[in-house]
């Protein structure tokens, strides 16, 4: 099944090219239902997209609706007119509007007046899952379930420098399979896939251009993230990198929700001693680790999108 485009209006930070700024979100509903009753809400990566979980979508759909989102500035959603506005407290809240629009038209179509009547799980990948655990600390959200790709309170440092590397470098590229090799050439953490599975990875990535194909988000996202690499040597950086550790680590702890921790057993970015925490405070985060994956498992093959159907359809 091909999954249905949506988009809905948030306040907070203005939109670059239009007066009211949008989110785009995709949703897949194969469970014969007009209005089921659980929603998994699928959240991509710093620099990646909302088509990144079609695979584990279409696993899920026959089960329960699933809206997968357009980060701002990324995919189909406006850009921001403020780069230092490119940080999860922004996306958190346009995450958290979202989330409320879904339990109103849950509560319209049903006629229920019970707030969580609609259950909803959260798969958050990277960025995604910071967002993820942000929300899942607040009681008032009520998500049933979370699962966390390769991401925790504690980034390591290498990992921000690997990706300072590329993030919001704009290449034009003559074809899509020009762009796909380029991404590769980036992406290597991500393990093996076929060439046609990466090249349904990597289609979505792009949008065309007078001269060919080139990334689909705003390439300001990264200004926030460069202004923490800016500060100057590595120990600077390091130190702001950890800086938030404690927050982090805060918000993690008040997570109450059923947790499953997946980990690319060679990630740069998740450590070994990080997911070994997680396991031990808070939610007691269930972790799954994947050989031959670093940072992050794509939830393509079999084996990770077992692990999440598994974990969010267990009674």
């Amino acid at each position: 099944m091909e999954p249905v485009l949506h988009h809905l209006d948030v306040p907070g930070p203005k939109a670059k090219h239009s007066p009211q700024r949008r989110i785009a979100w995709w949703e897949w509903n194969a469970t014969g239902q007009a209005c089921p009753p659980r929603v998994v809400v699928c959240v991509h990566g710093l620099s990646r997209q909302a088509r990144d979980f079609d695979v584990l979508a279409q696993a899920l759909a026959p089960h329960a609706c699933v809206v997968s989102v357009d980060v701002a500035g990324r995919g189909h959603s406006d850009w921001l007119a403020d780069p230092m506005a490119y940080q999860v407290p922004t996306y958190a809240t346009d995450l958290a509007v979202l989330l409320a629009h879904l339990r109103q038209r849950h509560a319209a179509a049903t006629g229920s007046a019970e707030p969580y009547a609609l259950q909803i799980d959260w798969v958050g990948t990277s960025m995604g899952g910071l967002i993820g655990m942000a929300l899942a600390s607040q009681p008032a959200v009520g998500l049933r379930r979370l699962v966390l790709n390769d991401v925790g309170p504690v980034i390591e440092p290498q990992a921000l420098r690997r990706i300072g590397s590329y993030i919001g470098v704009q290449t034009v590229f003559p074809s899509e399979q020009a762009a796909a090799d380029a991404l590769w050439a980036i992406a290597t953490g991500f393990g093996p896939h076929t060439p046609e599975q990466w090249l349904a990875l990597s289609r979505p990535m792009l949008r065309p251009v007078q001269e060919g194909w080139t990334l689909h988000y705003d390439p300001d996202i990264a200004v926030p993230f460069k202004a923490m690499l800016a500060l100057g040597d590595a120990q600077a950086m390091e130190q702001a990198a950890h800086a938030g550790e404690a927050l982090l680590w805060q918000m993690y702890d008040a997570i109450t929700a059923p947790t499953l921790l997946l980990r690319g057993a060679e990630s740069d970015l998740l450590s070994a001693d990080t997911a070994r925490h997680m396991g031990e405070r808070g939610p007691r985060a269930r972790c799954v680790e994947f050989a031959g994956v670093g940072h992050a498992p794509t939830l393509v093959a079999a084996d990770q999108v077992a692990a999440v159907k598994d974990f969010l359809l267990a009674p």
